[in-house]
């Protein structure tokens, strides 16, 4: 049987050096990537000629927005489906919604949901797989789409021009690490009064306290938002509109055409069974709110309902690993966009499935389906609404491959009415719960 956890020695580093100078093209791939980057020697040219950003299918919308320093990503992709929405029934291309304003209520949110976590799992070591989870990143910008829909559902939405961007909401950073200190803190203390036995009425006193506390950590942050506010905008008809004293919940109800209820996440993760309902309970923001589901499915189906979506003048919300084979400037999503096999002459490739159960992949971000290029009743190429601002792709949109879709996009979100009888069935049925560290998180 052969020894395994041997030293390396001299005669076996000595024979790695051999190996690599008896190919071929050593000297010359060295040379050529060791001054270029390894990026830049597998870097396709072509890629220019597949991407080629002209498309059969566009929506009519208008300037990217900007999520700068923070990893609202989730909350800018939702706000683009609503605002989208907005614009073509009022025909105000370049209207906005301020994604601070949800921002805010998942902070408060959030908070008020760790402690629920703390208490329901405070017999439990620090250890423990799960309550290390939510120890981990008590607070953090990321978020899945039935999050943000369970914030507009409760909260509604307002106008940026109502609750603005300030220094805080585009650089998150400073207010992230001051609430997961504090809710660490905090869960440690409830931690503690439990273990202690305390009555269930000091443990609700301490909670509503330390709730209180986070709350003015995020309002001295973010500001408060507003209760009410007054809806003034100017047409692509140059003309004016004017109404006042609305309430988020009224604007989101009376203005914005989308009921959340019917939206639902359609995901390709073939690293578990296809053509079930999955439910990931410890990632849910809002208690009592919408529970974060995923009918999982084969990846053609995933394309048909995004695609019928889009025909139909709707902008898709995606879920996607957005690292992988891209570069941000020109605005490329391909997955041979760099060839990095044929580069290094080794075989790197690895089904979707490998991907995730290896966690190479993870769903790292959102954003937008706005069009598509059918060619002979297949898409080549998609149109995606970035929220990294106007100076990235063209104009801040991005043109993805056929492949790149297959490749590395795992969720989108549609109206049910686009799925099958059978596959609408498949959600009037228990979902399976996901643990907190399933690939999908």
């Amino acid at each position: 049987m052969a020894q395994f956890g041997q030293p390396l020695e001299k005669a076996e580093l000595n024979k790695l050096s051999n190996s690599l100078h008896k190919e071929p093209n050593a000297e010359v791939l060295t040379r050529t990537i060791t001054h270029n980057g390894i990026d830049a020697a597998a870097f396709d040219p072509q890629a220019a000629v597949r991407l080629d950003p002209v498309f059969s299918l566009e929506l009519e919308t208008g300037k990217v927005t900007n999520q700068k320093r923070s990893g609202r990503c989730w909350l800018f992709s939702a706000a683009n489906m609503l605002r989208h929405q907005f614009a073509k029934q009022y025909k105000v291309k370049n209207f906005e919604l301020s994604e601070k304003y949800l921002f805010f209520w998942d902070k408060i949110e959030r908070a008020n949901i760790f402690y629920d976590r703390v208490i329901a799992t405070a017999n439990r070591p620090l250890s423990d797989r799960e309550v290390s989870f939510y120890f981990e990143m008590p607070d953090d910008d990321g978020g899945q789409w039935d999050m943000a829909a369970a914030l507009v559902e409760k909260y509604g939405v307002v106008p940026v021009s109502a609750y603005p961007e300030t220094a805080n909401s585009e650089d998150t950073s400073a207010l992230a690490a001051t609430l997961n200190r504090k809710l660490r803190q905090d869960g440690l203390q409830l931690r503690q009064l439990i273990a202690e036995e305390k009555s269930d009425v000091e443990i609700i006193a301490a909670k509503e306290a330390m709730l209180a506390t986070a709350y003015k950590i995020t309002a001295y942050a973010l500001g408060e938002p507003p209760m009410q506010f007054d809806l003034t905008y100017r047409d692509d008809d140059k003309q004016y509109h004017r109404v006042t004293d609305l309430t988020p919940q009224q604007f989101y109800q009376d203005y914005i055409d989308m009921d959340l209820s019917e939206y639902v996440t359609v995901t390709n993760s073939p690293d578990k069974p296809l053509n079930q309902l999955y439910r990931l309970p410890s990632e849910e923001n809002v208690v009592g709110g919408r529970q974060i589901q995923f009918l999982n499915v084969e990846m053609d189906v995933l394309e048909q309902v995004a695609l019928a979506q889009l025909q139909d003048g709707q902008a898709v919300w995606f879920g996607n690993d957005v690292m992988q084979q891209m570069d941000r400037k020109r605005g490329y999503l391909d997955s041979n966009l760099y060839r990095y096999s044929e580069l290094f002459g080794v075989e790197l490739q690895m089904t979707k499935a490998q991907r995730l159960e290896t966690h190479e992949a993870e769903v790292s971000h959102a954003m937008t389906l706005t069009g598509a290029d059918v060619v002979a009743d297949k898409v080549t190429k998609w149109k995606v609404e970035n929220s990294w601002g106007a100076k990235n792709g063209e104009d801040g949109y991005f043109t993805m491959s056929a492949d790149w879709m297959n490749d590395f996009v795992y969720e989108v979100v549609v109206n049910k009415k686009y799925l099958t009888d059978t596959q609408r069935e498949l959600l009037t049925k228990a979902p399976v719960e996901l643990p907190a560290w399933d690939s999908l998180a």
